[in-house]
């Protein structure tokens, strides 16, 4: 039986599954056990309160911790409050030390002293830490859980070092190397010590580390250049080289999504989900999509008391074709903010190459304009017969396509400037602005033209 059909069924009868009281019952929570820990973990996510801490506490030991280690931070807090003193110290100490800082987050201050008295003293020093740099920072999202070696180590004694804290420590396939103060000096492969002497020291062999992460620096600015470089993890220090930790492959995926999400989300007039869809109250969602759809509807509305004080120039004819102007001007802005907004993102576009992105995209502008023109001139003619009006809608279409990519492509620019997200210049914001330009645009040529 498929996961999916296994969760169906016990979800259909969770009142036997939970009393254990049939055979029906009894078969269900033994095929439950065998399902993924992050697919039992997402099934809570969807379940009643109650009925998770049910069956929370009904999982065996290991099953549950893995359970636990799968759960978002908001249902970890929920779980953690339910459960006894020696079960809290379980699970927390399953956690990286980088998990606890995330869960910690969430927790008031009472919460938090309460908890981190129940680590064992390395692990809180660690978590206490990194709770001094800021979430979004490379010290705030970097793994502190390595192994480093010294550059005065011997290969065989390196070996020895790593066959005892495997167990406990995740090897990774770059290994950092450190001077007797803690301050990173290089790193070595782990194949490297496969291919040298036994009693060769590891300062003999040690690569240089071509891109190094400061801890303050932003994390979205240390994934752009581990994308760009190609590197998979990198090492992350403090004032005088001090090591600190690293950013891995895993982490650097995780920003990637985080980023990429927050910027489609803004994209879309959205101030960015700190939790999922469904973690999200209900109301807070409704508040957060409705205002601003409200102050963009009171902008729009302007647009009418522009058309309605220029109705006797335009007459009913020519106002027939405002939906075809607005949305040219619209796409045309949202084409090109999402193209620079996507180009800022990779580094493909930045301040050193700016102008010339900005002289590239006002010929393209110009040639977009005289496509649009020429297409609405002869789809105006075609419907009136009117060489006048054709004429008024085809510049006014052309007008609007230039002012489009203008503001399109210098927008995100500004923001950035300004310390804003580009994200903000796509999307609603820019339509909105581009239909009371359009508007003011059209207005302005017909009566140039028509009076």
């Amino acid at each position: 039986m498929e996961n999916n059909s296994i969760l169906q069924e016990v979800q259909d009868n969770i009142d036997t599954v939970l009393a254990q009281d049939s055979t029906l019952g009894i078969s269900l929570w033994q095929e439950f056990l065998k399902i993924h820990p992050a697919d039992i973990a997402q099934f809570f996510t969807d379940s009643d309160r109650d009925q998770f801490r049910q069956m929370f506490d009904m999982l065996p030991k290991d099953l549950r911790l893995a359970v636990f280690q799968e759960l978002s931070d908001i249902m970890k807090v929920h779980i953690l409050s339910c459960m006894n003193e020696p079960s809290i110290v379980e699970a927390l100490n399953i956690l990286t030390a980088d998990e606890l800082t995330d869960l910690f987050d969430l927790f008031s201050d009472e919460e938090l002293k309460k908890y981190l008295e129940l680590l064992h003293k390395k692990a809180r020093e660690e978590v206490i830490s990194l709770l001094k740099f800021h979430p979004d920072s490379a010290g705030g999202i970097m793994d502190i859980g390595v192994i480093t070696l010294m550059a005065d180590f011997t290969v065989e004694k390196s070996v020895t070092i790593l066959q005892r804290l495997r167990p406990r420590r995740e090897i990774h396939q770059s290994i950092y190397v450190t001077d007797r103060l803690h301050k990173l000096v290089g790193h070595i492969l782990l194949e490297d010590l496969v291919l040298h002497q036994p009693n060769e020291r590891i300062a003999a062999f040690m690569h240089a580390n071509e891109l190094v992460a400061q801890a303050y620096e932003d994390q979205e600015t240390i994934a752009r250049q581990m994308v760009h470089y190609g590197f998979t993890m990198i090492p992350v220090v403090g004032v005088d080289n001090y090591f600190l930790g690293v950013i891995s492959s895993e982490t650097l995926m995780d920003v990637l999504v985080e980023e990429a999400t927050e910027d489609v989300q803004r994209m879309a007039a959205l101030t960015p989900l700190k939790y999922s869809y469904f973690e999200t109250s209900f109301w807070q969602l409704v508040w957060e999509r409705s205002y601003i759809l409200v102050v963009l509807l009171l902008l729009e509305s302007v647009s009418n008391s522009i058309l309605h004080s220029n109705e006797a120039t335009l007459g009913l004819l020519l106002m027939s074709f405002i939906p075809m102007l607005i949305s040219a001007g619209g796409n045309t802005s949202s084409q090109t903010s999402a193209m620079v907004i996507q180009g800022m993102a990779s580094g493909d576009i930045h301040a050193e190459n700016m102008f010339r992105f900005l002289r590239r995209e006002m010929l393209m502008a110009f040639i977009l304009a005289g496509v649009l023109g020429l297409t609405s001139f002869g789809r105006v003619y075609h419907a009136t017969g009117s060489f006048v009006h054709s004429f008024v809608v085809s510049v006014s279409l052309a007008s609007i396509v230039v002012v489009s990519v203008s503001l399109g492509s210098c927008t995100p620019f500004l923001l950035k400037r300004l310390n804003l997200d580009p994200a903000f210049s796509a999307g609603p914001f820019l339509a909105t602005a581009m239909d009371l330009l359009g508007t003011l645009i059209f207005c302005f040529v017909s009566r140039l033209i028509l009076t």
